[in-house]
């Protein structure tokens, strides 16, 4: 194996280690896509070194002790080379996903931010509309507190006047009970006296009645005797006469 040979390998070895560390410590998108486009150029550089001088350099027939070391390691340094590829090749398509995952969660940002303004504008037309309800209830209430001290001074006015009505009418209906009383007294008394007047009277008709047999029968005495001495003229002018 040329010293050229071995440099090269040293150098591939070198740029893998590096290729890994740098992949290791550096973990944005930009960073390893750069990582990614190195070791691509740098495998490709060794698929060209691999095909020009596999025959000799891979042949294990016809060399020393120190070229099969060095092969076997080369071969190993290749198996983790593809290793490495594989987990490349696994990174590569979990930085995909994680794009499109950035990607989507973007759109979703995008959209929760769109709603978020969107819930902003609704919020500050209700906080106008409950600041405008606000208003037309403090209005209201305020409205209320005049209709009601009104309504307290009137009630007070309506009671104060019930009260002098109430008391108008007690004094009334004492004056009346007064008076009923009176007057019951005074219809018994009436009664009362009715009642002598009306034995008073029942005298007076009686002695009236009496009066008037009395007369009546004095008028016929009268009238008798009137008639007998009518007769007893005309019976002492009549011979005379003759």
């Amino acid at each position: 194996m040329s010293k050229d040979t071995k440099n090269k390998s040293k150098g591939w070895f070198k740029g893998v280690l590096s290729t890994q560390n740098q992949f290791e410590q550096n973990s944005s998108e930009e960073d390893v896509i750069e990582i990614v486009e190195d070791d691509f150029i740098m495998q490709e550089e060794t698929n060209d070194l691999d095909s020009s001088s596999n025959k000799d350099l891979f042949s294990k027939d016809n060399q020393d002790k120190i070229a099969l070391d060095m092969i076997v390691s080369l071969e190993n340094m290749l198996n983790d080379r593809q290793l490495i590829l594989y987990k490349k090749e696994g990174l590569e398509n979990q930085l995909h996903t994680a794009n499109e995952t950035i990607s989507r969660l973007k759109h979703d940002l995008m959209k929760k931010d769109q709603l978020t303004h969107d819930k902003d504008k609704e919020i500050r037309v209700l906080e106008s509309n409950l600041t405008n309800k606000q208003m037309g209830y403090d209005q209201l209430l305020e409205d209320y507190k005049d209709y009601q001290s009104t309504s307290n001074n009137d009630f007070q006015k309506i009671s104060n006047q019930l009260e002098k009505e109430m008391n108008k009418y007690n004094m009334l209906n004492e004056e009346s009970t007064n008076s009923q009383y009176q007057n019951m007294l005074a219809i018994r008394e009436l009664e009362e006296k009715v009642r002598t007047l009306e034995v008073e009277n029942q005298k007076y008709a009686e002695q009236c009645a009496q009066i008037l047999g009395e007369k009546n029968e004095l008028m016929q005495t009268i009238n008798d005797f009137t008639e007998r001495m009518s007769f007893s003229f005309s019976s002492k002018a009549t011979p005379s006469e003759e």
